[in-house]
């Protein structure tokens, strides 16, 4: 299959709805979380440690993902991604004991890790640079937008199927998917790639670290807010699992054209680090009170703004990377920026419940990430200052 418009269509679509099944098994877990914590006795810490040791072995696996896939074929390696991170879901369905579960949650995250970049790279090598960051915008968007589905179908699909049902139906999906990419994707048409950025030298380069701050606080964030949220409004505010599903769904709802839209934005103002330094500084303010707010329309209100800017730079800061380092490094740089994220996506999702279970309720552990949100707004600031930054018109 070529290049032509009906292949990147067809190509992007099958990508998409393969990260979107995926992402729904992840889901279910956060919005089922209240049922497996009672099923199975956990502690709030235990249950922050499901959702972080997936997180964690996903992180240590980018920048080997990353590498191999600038070697070998990314369609190969994304459908093993998509065969092995589908039937551990559905091993962790099936489990029953705390500590396989523990287990089928930290292999599922190494295979999970082979479907994210090469999905990127697979995705950005049928859009030219001037539309890159709008079309990671919609990879991403696909995964968040099974937020609806899950979190909206979820809550009238347990009582029938029960949450270890959900997760296997949606995992029986991907591998379906799996069957379709494998016969009707493709690599995508190959580029030259320019050579001026050899790896040795991004390690030293400032430009190259503080975008890991960025990245770990990125995944900080979404992490820590997106898997606690149906937990905070079910236990701090007393929703139910129903009601707790609708206001995850139409915050993915909201999330998924805010991703895109940043991306757009990003590409028509040519400005990708002010769309980065806005979010964050508006995640800063809004998540130092959120925990404090007692009505429930502003509680509401916030959840909604964030949603927007929790996204909406998700496609302009890893658009960043290939206009400083070049396409050469585009596996390591999306590996790097990754592992970074997922870092901080394992420590603030095991934080939260641990601070949950010390003082009885979120206020803390949203203020923590309140203060990552601001320090990732420094580290933007940095970035702008250098001299990477500026001669690649990141800024300007």
């Amino acid at each position: 299959m070529g290049s032509t418009t009906r292949g990147v269509a067809l190509n992007s679509t099958l990508i998409v709805v393969a990260q979107s099944t995926q992402a729904i098994a992840v889901g279910a877990i956060a919005l089922f979380l209240p049922l497996i914590r009672s099923e199975l006795d956990l502690s709030f810490s235990q249950a922050g440690l499901l959702a972080a040791v997936a997180t964690l072995s996903y992180a240590f696996m980018q920048i080997p993902a990353g590498l191999i896939t600038d070697r070998v074929s990314p369609k190969l390696i994304f459908a093993i991604g998509i065969l092995g991170a589908n039937a551990l879901a559905i091993a962790f369905a099936l489990s029953t004991d705390f500590g396989w579960m523990l287990a089928t949650q930290a292999i599922g995250g190494i295979f999970r890790a082979f479907m994210f970049i090469p999905g990127m790279i697979l995705i950005a090598r049928h859009f030219t640079e001037a539309r890159r960051a709008t079309a990671l915008g919609l990879f991403v968007a696909g995964g968040f937008s099974s937020n609806i589905v899950v979190n909206l179908a979820g809550p009238l699909l347990v009582d029938p199927l029960g949450w270890r049902g959900v997760i296997i139906l949606s995992s029986v999906l991907g591998l379906a998917v799996l069957v379709a990419f494998w016969f009707l994707g493709d690599d995508g048409p190959p580029r030259e790639v320019p050579k001026s950025a050899p790896t040795r030298w991004v390690w030293s380069t400032a430009a190259w670290w503080l975008l890991g701050v960025i990245q770990f606080a990125r995944l900080w964030i979404v992490s820590g807010f997106t898997f606690w949220l149906p937990a905070f409004l079910i236990e701090d505010r007393g929703f139910a699992i129903g009601a707790a599903g609708i206001v995850v769904a139409v915050s993915s709802a909201i999330t998924a054209p805010a991703n895109i839209g940043g991306g757009i934005l990003s590409d028509r103002l040519k400005r990708p680090l002010l769309v980065i330094a806005v979010s964050l500084g508006a995640m800063t303010l809004l998540l130092a009170v959120l925990g404090e707010v007692s009505s429930i329309p502003i509680m509401l209100a916030i959840v909604a703004l964030l949603a927007v800017f929790i996204q909406l730079y998700f496609g302009p800061l890893f658009a960043v990377p290939a206009r400083i380092f070049g396409q050469g490094v585009a596996g390591l740089s999306s590996g790097f920026g990754n592992f970074c994220a997922n870092l901080g996506g394992f420590a603030s999702a095991l934080l939260l419940g641990v601070l949950r279970d010390a003082t009885g309720s979120f206020t803390v552990g949203f203020l923590a990430l309140a203060g990552m949100a601001l320090v990732g707004f420094a580290a933007v600031v940095a970035l702008w200052r250098t001299g990477s930054a500026r001669d690649h018109r990141l800024t300007s």
